[in-house]
């Protein structure tokens, strides 16, 4: 029978990171679940009073997440997989974002995800080994308007993950960035913050609202498996795109985007450099 891992995930009150927990949890796993609001985990505390610690975190908080690190290792002993997920969405144009809202959209989506590596790692290399997942998405494969901020974050945090990956790998620990798809997770409703909208771009939020529909994707729980399946492999992948769908629309995304490149060849190679 395998080992019990120990799970720290963010962003776990809800979508993705709650499914991962349950999942988790029903494996035989002990999971320390933070989110900024943690009362929506009441249900699971309940069920699982002995493997599960709800923690009280806002990841934007650097000294916040270092203490709250600290307090997930000491819980269970150690930390084995550490899943970096919370984050929100802000939608909007561009031009309509405030430097308010982009500064609080990238402290959490992108900082907040830096402050939880830096802080596990030192518990990590003393065990000698450990799994981060970097929850990023499959829009991180190129930008999309009105959610251009969403994207800049998630590949500063596809960036960034590639370079700990690097450093890390000496140290027995590994990390896999997880480009996710379109999951029914909230993150439209609850996750979302709106810009003030410009009239300048209706007719351009008309045809992304057309082109997008009203589908809201499958329920998280139909991914954890995988994320499960991942954490387990003895040498994970460095990246993993999570869904069918989405594996083929990044696919075509790095399709077009090399067509691109090969079309403008001839004027890319005047320059010496």
């Amino acid at each position: 029978m395998a080992t019990a891992k120990v799970w720290f995930i963010t962003g776990a009150s809800r979508g993705l990171g709650k499914a991962f927990a349950e999942a988790a949890l029903a494996a035989g796993d002990r999971v320390v679940a933070a989110a900024r609001n943690t009362e929506p985990l009441a249900a699971l505390a309940v069920e699982y009073p002995d493997t599960l610690v709800g923690l009280p975190l806002d990841v934007s908080d650097r000294r916040a997440v270092f203490d709250g690190v600290d307090r997930a290792a000491a819980a269970f002993g150690r930390l084995d997989v550490v899943v970096n997920n919370a984050g929100g969405l802000l939608y909007g144009m561009v031009e309509e974002a405030t430097e308010g809202q982009i500064r609080a959209h990238l402290d959490v989506n992108f900082f907040g995800a830096v402050w939880v590596a830096q802080a596990v790692l030192p518990h990590l290399r003393a065990q000698g080994s450990g799994r981060i997942l970097q929850i990023t998405s499959m829009g991180a494969a190129g930008g999309m308007a009105s959610v251009g901020f969403y994207g800049a974050g998630k590949v500063a945090l596809d960036s960034f993950s590639e370079a700990l990956a690097m450093e890390v790998a000496q140290f027995g620990i590994k990390v896999t960035i997880v480009e996710m798809g379109g999951y029914d997770t909230g993150l439209f409703t609850q996750g979302t913050t709106a810009t003030e909208a410009l009239t300048h771009y209706d007719t351009l939020r008309a045809e992304l609202a057309e082109m997008w529909g009203e589908e809201t994707g499958p329920a998280p729980s139909t991914a954890a498996p995988v994320v499960m399946e991942l954490a387990a492999l003895p040498e994970p992948p460095r990246r993993l795109i999570v869904g069918g769908r989405s594996y083929d629309q990044v696919q075509d995304l790095v399709r077009a985007r090399a067509d691109l490149y090969q079309a403008w060849e001839s004027l890319s190679r005047r320059a010496p450099g």
